[in-house]
């Protein structure tokens, strides 16, 4: 497996030194979501035309691959949906320069639970039509298990609704324990769809939910990532450290350093 972190752990850096440390570090690669401030990918200082080129050689010169462009694509809002498949489009585009394999998406939210299965229908479609977008660009479009599609008996239903092979599963190891679900259980009933992971950590406070530094929560990381092991998953287990969001999280110094080391030891074990 491939050691990857997600730029939300260090919101403040700028693609220099973020590259720099990444391969400082000894990771292997680097999940986007926002860089320098910008969010939506597409326009990102690094990626734009005049300077895509020599991003990608600054990478390959530091033995380093992007493994995933993140989006905020969500599709439980009709109001939104066509300005989700838009950014989601362009997205896969800029992927496809890049040589990077996955785009991520959301389901997100289910408004109303008496119209579940239409949210669930509506989040199928748009998957769908990225999906069939994404094909013969060498780019999957991945469904993260966030937000109320945190579960394996929704996220199952997302995919049977569907056709597309461009289409797969980001698990997010923190989501669905944190919400009661067992890793065996996610994993035995989504594993033929799971392409890419979020390795995440938290702790239950007061009945609130904290973020935590990999290792010093509840979410069992060792134990998900040997059911990985033993399923044969030999993709990236990236780190989503969501400083960005909640600035109090340590700083980058401290959380990269940190996740690195604890990975290397439980993929020895």
């Amino acid at each position: 497996m491939k050691i990857a972190f997600q730029t939300l752990a260090c919101p403040l850096w700028d693609w220099d030194t973020i590259v720099s440390e990444a391969h400082r570090l000894g990771y292997d690669g680097i999940e986007i979501r926002g860089i320098e401030g910008e969010m939506y990918l597409p326009k990102a200082r690094p990626f734009l035309p005049q300077n895509i080129e020599r991003t990608k050689v600054q990478l390959k010169e530091l033995g380093l691959e992007i493994c995933c462009l993140d989006t905020g694509c969500s599709f439980h809002d009709n109001e939104q949906f066509d300005k989700a498949i838009t950014e989601g489009q362009e997205t896969i585009l800029l992927a496809e320069k890049l040589g990077v394999p996955y785009i991520r998406v959301f389901g997100d939210k289910i408004p109303d639970q008496a119209k579940q299965a239409d949210t669930i229908r509506q989040v199928a479609r748009g998957l769908e039509q990225l999906g069939q977008y994404a094909e013969g660009k060498g780019v999957t479009v991945l469904l993260e298990t966030h937000g109320d599609f945190n579960n394996q008996e929704i996220v199952s239903e997302v995919f049977r609704l569907t056709q597309s092979a461009a289409i797969g599963l980001l698990w997010d190891f923190e989501h669905p324990f944190m919400h009661g679900e067992q890793p065996e259980v996610t994993y035995k009933n989504l594993s033929s769809w799971i392409r890419h992971t979020h390795v995440k950590d938290a702790i239950r406070e007061g009945g609130e939910k904290r973020l935590t530094l990999i290792g010093d929560g509840e979410v069992p990381v060792p134990q998900i990532v040997r059911l990985l092991k033993e399923g044969g998953y030999t993709g990236w287990l990236s780190l989503e450290y969501e400083k960005k969001w909640v600035p109090t999280l340590d700083e980058p110094e401290t959380s990269l350093p940190a996740y690195i080391q604890y990975i290397k030891k439980v993929l020895a074990e």
